[in-house]
């Protein structure tokens, strides 16, 4: 189907794989997809100031060689330029750098590979944490919400549960299941990630929280795009 950023036949094995992964225990799977975190907006702002900035360093390095592109620039007949002129270039040539870094970065593939890894680590870990807040946190009777949540633009993926769980299952015990993820997001196959990663999900729920005589499904199986 057009629109979605995981196959429409990726959809329904996810939904089966959480369905399967929630049936041995009490624990609530809910999986979602987004395109990408965040804009990284204010880093293109900055990387844009900072080619900016980068101008008078250079002019102040190879101050000749500015008085000579200038003349051959502007085919100038006199011999130099006054330090007014030569200020007012130099502040020109800082818009411009400011407006071509910025028009560049206006390509995301590019913003998103010039943000450094740890902004994009916490904005994905933001932005999962929102999206658990809102969609999974205190949804089920007994706390057992687990959300697994990939960034496609990002190629990152975070694991967030319930206190519940969280007191029970350590971080290092969702490793496994986000390594199996990105894995796949590197193979081009997210779809398969996200089902290798219900599932190992799955165990972990099911060796800490076997399900109960009375648990019901109170969560969509269904994958999420945001």
């Amino acid at each position: 189907m057009a629109g979605f950023l995981i196959p429409a036949e990726d959809h329904v094995r996810i939904s089966a794989a959480v369905a399967a992964a929630e049936a041995a225990s009490d624990g609530e799977i809910g999986t979602m997809v987004a395109r990408q975190s965040d804009d990284y907006a204010e880093w293109a702002v900055l990387l844009s100031t900072l080619a900016s900035m980068a101008v008078p360093a250079l002019i102040a390095l190879w101050p000749d060689g500015f008085d000579a592109a200038l003349l051959a620039l502007t085919n100038s007949w006199h011999g130099g330029f006054g330090t007014g002129e030569l200020m007012v270039a130099g502040l020109a040539l800082q818009l411009v750098a400011f407006i071509l870094v910025w028009l560049l970065l206006r390509w995301q593939a590019l913003r998103i590979a010039l943000t450094p890894a740890f902004l994009k680590r916490a904005r994905v870990h933001a932005a999962a944490v929102k999206a658990f807040k809102i969609g999974i946190e205190s949804r089920t009777r007994a706390a057992t919400g687990v959300l697994i949540y990939l960034s496609l633009a990002e190629r990152r993926a975070e694991i967030i549960a319930d206190d519940a769980i969280t007191s029970r299952v350590g971080s290092e015990e969702w490793g496994e299941a986000l390594t199996l993820l990105i894995d796949e997001v590197h193979n081009a196959r997210p779809g398969q990630g996200i089902v290798d990663a219900v599932t190992h999900v799955g165990s972990l729920l099911t060796k800490h929280f076997p399900r109960s005589h009375d648990d019901s499904n109170e969560m969509p199986d269904r994958l999420i795009e945001l």
